[in-house]
C-alpha cells in the first residue's frame, strides 16, 4: 500500500517528483498557485520539456494516482507526507538565495496540520534552513512537535530527471539526530523499491544533507571552470584542450566527466547555487573557505565574453553588419531551460556589437523569445543559417552535432563555424573548406 503524498511546487523539480512518486505506487497531489500550470499537468502534460516526463505524468493521472490542486487545505487533509519542491532563486541584487517560496509553503501548510506529519525539503537551500523551518513549522502547527521536518535533497540532471528520480545514484536524508522520529522510517517506505535496487540510503543530520547538494554543485562548477581555464592556456600555448582532457581524464582521481571545455555552465542551479553558497559561508564566518568560488564564477562568465570576441575576430574584426547564426538557446541539450543560458547571453552580446543574430533551438525558442524578444528566431537550421557570415554552435544538441558541411554550403554566405561546445568533428569541417574554431582547440 502506497503513501499519501503532497508535493508543493510543480515546476521542474516538483512536477518530476510528483510524477515519479506516483510511478512508485504512491497517491500524490501536486500543489501550486499557478492554475494554468495545474490545468496543463492535470491533462498529463508538463509545462516544460523533459524527455519521458509526459509519459509518466499521463500514465499516473490516468491511473488515478496523481492529481493537482491549488488548495493547501485539500493537500493537508489528504496527505501525511509533504515535499517542498519550490524554487530558491538568487535574491535581486545579492548573491544569497531567496527563500520566500520555501517559507511560504511552511507558513501556509503548518497551521493546517492536525495529525502527525512529516515534511521533506527537496529545494536547494542554504545550510541551516531546515532547522529554522522546523522550528517555524512546530510553532505554527496545531500538533506542535508531532510535525517533523527533514531534508531530502534532489540530484536531478535536466534531460535525465525521470531516470535520476527513479534510479538515483544515492538517496540522502537529513534528520534531527537529537530527536529521531518517523522521518527515516517513512522515507525508507517511500523509497522502498529504489533502495531495494541497491541504491545507497545515507542518513545524516539536516545540515550535512543541505550541504551535500550545494557542495556537489560547487565541485561540478569548479571542474567545468578548471577545464575552461586550461582552454585559455591551451589557446595561448598552441595546445589542444580536448586532448589534454582525455589525457588527464584517464587518472582515476580526476575522471573525464565534466571536463569538456566550452562556453561554460548555466541553468537554474549551478550559477545561483555557488553564489548562495558563498553568501551563506560569509554569514557563518567561513567566507575564506569559499573565496575560490568567486574565481570559478568569474572564469565561467568570462567564457561568454571570450566567445563574443572570438566571433568578432572570425568575422574580420568587427561585427557591425555581420549576419550571425546561433544554433542553440537552451543552457544544455534535451531541455527548453534558458535560465542563465550562456548561448542566449552570447547571442545578446553579439547583437549589441552590431550584428544581426538569428537563433534556432529545437525546444527553447518560445522561452527564448519571451526573454530576448529583440533577437531574430528561426524555425530550423536552414532558416537560421541563411546568408550567415558566421555560424555558432552553442548548445550541443545531437541535431547540430550531425550537421554536414555540404548541407550548409549553399545556405551560408561564408564558411565559418565556431564550435562553442567542442562537439563537432573539426577535421571534417576543415577538410570541407570551412574556417573552424573551437574552445582551446589547436
Amino acid at each position: 500500500m502506497g503513501c499519501r503524498i503532497a508535493v508543493f511546487g510543480t515546476g521542474y523539480l516538483g512536477a518530476t517528483h510528483s510524477a515519479c512518486m506516483a510511478e512508485l505506487g504512491h497517491e500524490v497531489v501536486g500543489v501550486d498557485v499557478d492554475t494554468a500550470k495545474l490545468a496543463t499537468l492535470a491533462a498529463g502534460e508538463a509545462p516544460f520539456f523533459e524527455p519521458g516526463l509526459n509519459d509518466v505524468l499521463k500514465a499516473n493521472v490516468d491511473a488515478g494516482r496523481l492529481r493537482f490542486t491549488s488548495s493547501y487545505e485539500e493537500a493537508a487533509e489528504f496527505a501525511d507526507v509533504h515535499f517542498i519542491g519550490v524554487a530558491t532563486p538568487q535574491k535581486r541584487g545579492e548573491l544569497a538565495a531567496d527563500l520566500t517560496y520555501v517559507d511560504s509553503v511552511v507558513t501556509r501548510l503548518a497551521p493546517l496540520l492536525t495529525r502527525p506529519a512529516v515534511i521533506y525539503g527537496k529545494s536547494t537551500v542554504p545550510v541551516g534552513s531546515a532547522a529554522r523551518l522546523s522550528e517555524m513549522a512546530q510553532h505554527l502547527a496545531p500538533i506542535g512537535d508531532a510535525v517533523e521536518l527533514a531534508w531530502n535533497p534532489e540530484f536531478l540532471r535536466e534531460g535525465f530527471a525521470v531516470h535520476d528520480t527513479l534510479h538515483p545514484d544515492r538517496i540522502v536524508l537529513g534528520i534531527d539526530l537529537e530527536r529521531r522520529g518517523r522521518a527515516e522510517e517513512v522515507a525508507r517506505e517511500l523509497y522502498r523499491d529504489i533502495v531495494g535496487e541497491g541504491v545507497p540510503f545515507l542518513v545524516t543530520d539536516r545540515e550535512t544533507a543541505e550541504l551535500v547538494k550545494t557542495a556537489a554543485n560547487a565541485f561540478l562548477a569548479t571542474k567545468i571552470s578548471f577545464i575552461n581555464a586550461m582552454a585559455e592556456v591551451c589557446e595561448a600555448a598552441g595546445a589542444d584542450v580536448s586532448e589534454l582532457a582525455d589525457a588527464i581524464g584517464y587518472d582515476a582521481r580526476i575522471g573525464r566527466r565534466f571536463l569538456n571545455a566550452g562556453i561554460g555552465f548555466g541553468g537554474g542551479c549551478l550559477p545561483k547555487d555557488i553564489r548562495a553558497f558563498m553568501a551563506r559561508a560569509g554569514e557563518l564566518g567561513a567566507n575564506q573557505a569559499l573565496t575560490f568560488l568567486r574565481e570559478v564564477d568569474s572564469i565561467n562568465m568570462r567564457g561568454r565574453t571570450r566567445m563574443m570576441e572570438m566571433t568578432r575576430e572570425v568575422a574580420g574584426g568587427s561585427l557591425i553588419g555581420t549576419r550571425v547564426a546561433v544554433l542553440g538557446a537552451a543552457f544544455k541539450p534535451d531541455s527548453d531551460d534558458i535560465r542563465d543560458s550562456p548561448a542566449l547571453n552570447i547571442a545578446g552580446q553579439i547583437q549589441l556589437q552590431g550584428a544581426s543574430v538569428t537563433v534556432f533551438d529545437p525546444k527553447a525558442i518560445n522561452n527564448s523569445r519571451t526573454l530576448f524578444p529583440t533577437l531574430n528566431y528561426a524555425s530550423d537550421v536552414r532558416d537560421a543559417c541563411d546568408g550567415a557570415d558566421v555560424t555558432l554552435v552553442l548548445t550541443e544538441w545531437e541535431e547540430f552535432q550531425r550537421l554536414e558541411p555540404a548541407y550548409l554550403d549553399p545556405i551560408v554566405r561564408c564558411q565559418r563555424i565556431i564550435d562553442g561546445r567542442n562537439c563537432l568533428d573539426q577535421a571534417k569541417w576543415r577538410n570541407a573548406g570551412w574556417t573552424y574554431r573551437g574552445v582551446g582547440r589547436r
